[in-house]
């Protein structure tokens, strides 16, 4: 319930301060359980990819000091969040959102791009798919990167790509680095048939300050 109650208030919201939002590819959700995996470009879009797999709910894994806090803890417990310690990620970085898909028939969303440990990341999304009998499904978030441009009402898409089958049996490390690459391709397609145009730079400023001193091209 509080999770329903809070994705709808802050699709009203999202509604209210940018109403520019398009959630395209619905069409290749799965009618069960899957994996949602996407590159990881800012802060909110593990909200908006929520939000555009409505009316599923979603786990997702959350750094382990933001369960320090009580407040913050209740919160991301009724989210269905589950801690992980970056530093030594232990089993329950798999066991657990692998309970929450067979128990409690939720999608997981999983980052593995944009970070340090992306490919074993792309390993733990595989992983966790196999154990749990469910597709990998990869997404894109293309829209302001800075939350003052949300203000602005420029568009902001989440599209998804057809699932990505993953193996029965034994997988070995050519396997899983297959699928990874699978998810890497599906990302970039994605990307391109939002825009052919489009180019992902983290910090669009210091890009363009570049730019100008003609250190990059």
């Amino acid at each position: 319930m509080f999770y329903s109650v809070l994705r709808g208030l802050v699709r009203f919201f999202v509604l209210l301060i940018n109403g520019n939002t398009h959630y395209e590819g619905k069409e290749n959700l799965p009618d069960g359980p899957y994996v949602l995996v996407g590159p990881h470009r800012t802060w909110w879009d593990p909200v908006f990819f929520a939000l555009a797999g409505a009316p599923r709910k979603f786990g997702f894994m959350a750094k382990e000091e933001l369960f320090n806090n009580w407040f913050i803890r209740w919160i991301l417990v009724h989210m269905h969040a589950f801690p992980v310690d970056r530093a030594n990620p232990g089993p329950s970085v798999i066991k657990a959102p692998v309970r929450m898909i067979k128990n409690d028939d939720l999608g997981i969303i999983v980052f593995p791009s944009g970070s340090r440990y992306s490919n074993d990341l792309k390993g733990g999304a595989t992983l966790i798919a196999k154990l749990a009998k469910v597709p990998i499904v990869p997404a894109v978030y293309q829209g302001p990167l800075k939350f003052s441009q949300l203000f602005l009402r420029r568009r902001i898409t989440v599209r998804f790509g057809e699932p990505i089958a993953v193996p029965t049996g034994k997988l070995d490390d050519a396997a899983m680095a297959q699928i990874g690459e699978q998810m890497q391709h599906a990302f970039d397609a994605i990307d391109k048939q939002i825009d052919p145009n489009f180019k992902y730079i983290p910090n669009e400023e210091k890009y363009l300050a570049e730019k100008n001193q003609g250190k990059v091209k």
